[in-house]
Order: structure tokens, then C-alpha cells, then sequence
């Protein structure tokens, strides 16, 4: 088929390569000039893993094109997926300038009967508003379909070739027959492909994401009354996670979610209740234990060193909101290190991939070092944050004597407690009592 993917940000650039992988002939179309010749050069304006690879080898067999001819896109491709970013206002609504934007080009561009399918996390009715957008400017028949993405940052490239599940948005059963075809090569395992309204499957992105934040929110909670009644939320976890009916994902206590979809989601997810008079209390909650738990291992760092943290540097590990990815958005780390700076402290942070992130938000506020290592010398303590598989198993002997003091604050839960308290560290972890 010939395709159209209008966006090369993290969803559009995923979707694009793996739909070229299958034989396609995809056009990716963006309006920022840089990014496409950067594109064009095999320089990604983001990381993950695969994804390069990916490109590079779609490109050299020109399956996958970068454009920023918006219109030239659109009357070579029957399918035009719209995959741009939808940023949350203040009041938590979901901007959609650039998906109504992207849509009247479309309509501009008709030159034949189009599928246009909104790939973008959308509020309820928005296929509606698209529809109408592109049908301002052209008497073409066009067909919105909503296919939300189930992308995990990370593993987007797995996700999208071996997707547990694809969700399409359609009232047309002929619509719906190409994009099963469309998608074929990706469930030939047999995973399902659920058809539905379209207001159900931009419904259903929003409260997958919103499910997965409560789970973590909830066993945030319980980690901290672990700490408070001197369990082990590790062993709970265990417990609970061996029942069919909870499951082990996303049962895993921590500093908190962050990253562009959960934060963003059940605000959106709030907001759409709200404006039909329902209000998600759970949702509520689990939007303020987030922000709470994004300040316990702060809290951690005052209860051993005190208020004022004048004189005193930090080592951090992990500044990306989880491993294998170089997004900062709503990070963690973020909120700790600005606590720590403000208390007087100074810190010294490392990522394997995330330190150009982090400097357009924290600029010189850091010293970001070049290893492991490096962060910890000379550092009073240890904040690990993100659990990139590099820090599982450190040199503890060698951090022993790097360190002014051996204390380790482990927001992840990834070490032994026992093992490094027998070495002589301190150890605070979350809600390990």
C-alpha cells in the first residue's frame, strides 16, 4: 500500500518504519525542515533501540521517504495516517491545533477518495472534528479512522510488529477490511483486531494508560505504608502478583510515572469526564500520589542529612523517565534534583541517554558526567532514579571508596538491601520497611 505518515515525532517516525519493514511505500512528512534533512542524513531526533537500523535499511531499499510536501504526500498515498502531537493545555484538555491543522492540509490535497487515520491520542469525538476539518475543502470522500497507538518507550519497534492487540475506530466495514489488511502482516500470531466506534477507541487509549497509572499509584501507596509499618513491599509485590486476576506488570513501586503518555492521558481522561459532568475521583487521586511520590525519596534524602543540604553532593543515576529512552518529559528526576538544588546541594548526574534532554530543561544547574562513576565520586551519596540495566550490577566495592559517605538512595528497588548493608552502605529503598 502507499501511506502517508504526517508527523516524525516518536509515533509517527515507529509507525512509518515498521510500516515500510512490510513492504509498504511510506512517505513521513513533517513542517520542520531540520528534522527532516537530519532525517534524510540518519540522524534521529530521538532514541530507541532498533529504530535506527530500521530506517536506515527502508531508506536504502526506498520504501520510506522524509518530505516536508505535506500535499505531494497526500495525493501519492490512498491511507494518511496523522500521528503529531497533542500537548496538554493547562486545564488538562488535549491541544489539537496540529491534528486540525494536518487535517485541513489533507482536505487541500484530495485528489482522489482518502482513508485518514488519526494515529494521535485524541479526546472522545475527535474523528468527527477531523472529518469535518479535511471535508471543508474537498467534496472527496474521506474516512477517519481512530487506531490508537499501544507504544511503549523502549520497545516501541516490538510493540508495533508484535502488537498485543490492534484497535480500529471505523462505522465503514469496507474501511474496516483494508486496514485489516493494512495490518496483517503484524497478527499473523493471531493476536486480535478489534473493530469498534470510533468514539471507543479513542476512548480506549486514554483509559489503558489512565489503568496502568492507577496500578502504579496504588502500589506507590502501599511502598509507602511499608515504610511506615516496617513490611517489604518486594514481597508483597510477589504476593499479589501471582494472581491471575492483579498480574506482575506495572506492580512495581518507584519514584513515580512520567514520560508523554500517563501524566497526559488521565489528564485528558479528567477532563473529558468533567466536561460531561462526571468526575473520575479515582483519577484525581491518582494524579496527587503521583506528584507526591515524585518527592518521597527527597524526603529520604532530608531524614539522613538533614533540611539543609549546603555543602553536600549528590550523585543521580538515571535522568530519563525510564530506561531506554532519552525522554524527560515529566521525569522524576527532575522534581529531585530541583529539590536537592534548592536545599543547597550540588549534583552531579549521568545518563547513557538522555544528557542533551536534560540540559534544554536543567541547563548548567548540573555537572553531567560521562560515566557512572564519575557521578559518584566524590559524592556524598547515591540517588539511583532510572533503572538502566548498566546500573544492576555496579562495582559496589569500587562506589565504596568513591563515595565521601556509603549511602545509597535506591529509587528503583534494584539492589539487595541485605547484600549492601552487610557491605556497609546505608540503604533507603521505597517501601522496603
Amino acid at each position: 500500500m502507499k501511506i502517508a505518515v504526517v508527523g516524525s515525532g516518536y509515533v509517527g517516525l515507529v509507525a512509518a518504519a515498521c510500516l515500510a519493514e512490510m513492504g509498504n511505500t511510506v512517505i513521513c512528512v513533517d513542517n520542520n525542515h531540520k528534522k527532516i534533512d537530519d532525517l534524510k542524513q540518519g540522524k534521529l531526533p530521538i532514541y530507541e533501540p532498533g529504530l535506527d537500523v530500521l530506517i536506515d535499511r527502508n531508506v536504502k531499499e526506498q520504501r520510506l521517504n522524509f518530505s516536508v510536501d505535506t500535499s505531494m504526500a497526500v495525493k501519492q498515498s490512498s491511507i494518511i495516517f496523522i500521528a503529531v502531537g497533542t500537548p496538554p493545555e493547562e486545564d488538562g484538555s488535549a491541544d489539537l491545533h496540529h491534528v486540525l491543522a494536518v487535517a485541513g492540509d489533507i482536505g487541500k490535497a484530495m485528489n482522489d477518495s482518502k482513508i485518514v487515520v488519526n494515529k494521535s491520542t485524541v479526546p472522545v469525538g475527535t474523528f468527527e472534528l477531523v472529518a469535518a476539518e479535511v471535508s471543508k475543502y474537498t467534496d472527496f470522500r474521506v474516512d477517519v479512522v481512530s487506531n490508537p497507538e499501544f507504544l511503549k518507550e523502549g520497545a516501541a519497534i516490538d510493540d508495533f510488529m508484535k502488537p498485543d492487540r490492534i484497535v480500529i475506530g471505523t462505522g465503514s466495514e469496507e474501511v474496516a477490511e483494508v486496514m485489516k489488511e493494512l495490518y496483517s502482516p503484524f497478527v499473523r500470531t493471531n493476536n486480535p483486531v478489534y473493530i469498534m466506534s470510533n468514539k471507543s477507541a479513542e476512548l480506549t487509549k486514554y483509559v489503558a494508560n489512565s489503568l496502568l497509572a492507577t496500578k502504579i499509584s496504588f502500589m506507590n501507596e502501599i511502598a509507602n505504608l511499608c515504610d511506615v509499618v516496617g513490611a517489604d513491599v518486594k514481597d508483597i509485590r510477589k504476593g499479589i502478583g501471582s494472581d491471575t486476576r492483579i498480574g506482575p506488570h506495572f506492580i512495581f513501586p518507584g519514584v513515580g510515572f512520567g514520560g508523554s503518555c500517563f501524566p497526559k492521558d488521565v489528564k485528558a481522561l479528567r477532563h473529558t469526564s468533567d466536561e460531561h459532568g462526571y468526575h473520575l475521583r479515582i483519577l484525581e487521586a491518582v494524579t496527587e500520589v503521583n506528584r507526591r511520590q515524585k518527592q518521597v525519596l527527597g524526603s529520604k534524602v532530608t531524614k539522613e542529612f538533614g533540611e539543609d543540604l549546603s555543602g553536600l553532593t549528590f550523585g543521580i543515576w538515571g535522568l530519563s523517565f525510564k530506561p531506554n529512552t532519552d525522554d524527560m518529559r515529566d521525569a522524576p528526576s527532575v522534581v529531585i534534583i530541583n529539590e536537592l538544588l534548592e536545599r543547597g546541594a550540588q549534583v552531579k548526574a549521568y545518563d547513557p541517554e538522555a544528557t542533551e534532554y536534560a540540559r534544554t530543561i536543567l541547563g548548567d544547574t548540573v555537572e553531567y558526567c560521562s560515566s557512572s562513576y564519575d557521578a559518584v565520586d566524590g559524592s556524598d551519596a547515591l540517588i539511583l532514579v532510572t533503572e538502566w540495566t548498566e546500573f544492576r550490577e555496579p562495582d559496589f566495592n569500587r562506589m565504596i571508596t568513591l563515595l565521601r559517605r556509603p549511602v545509597i538512595f535506591d529509587g528503583r528497588n534494584i539492589w539487595n538491601p541485605g547484600k549492601l548493608t552487610s557491605r556497609g552502605f546505608t540503604y533507603y529503598g521505597i517501601g522496603r520497611g
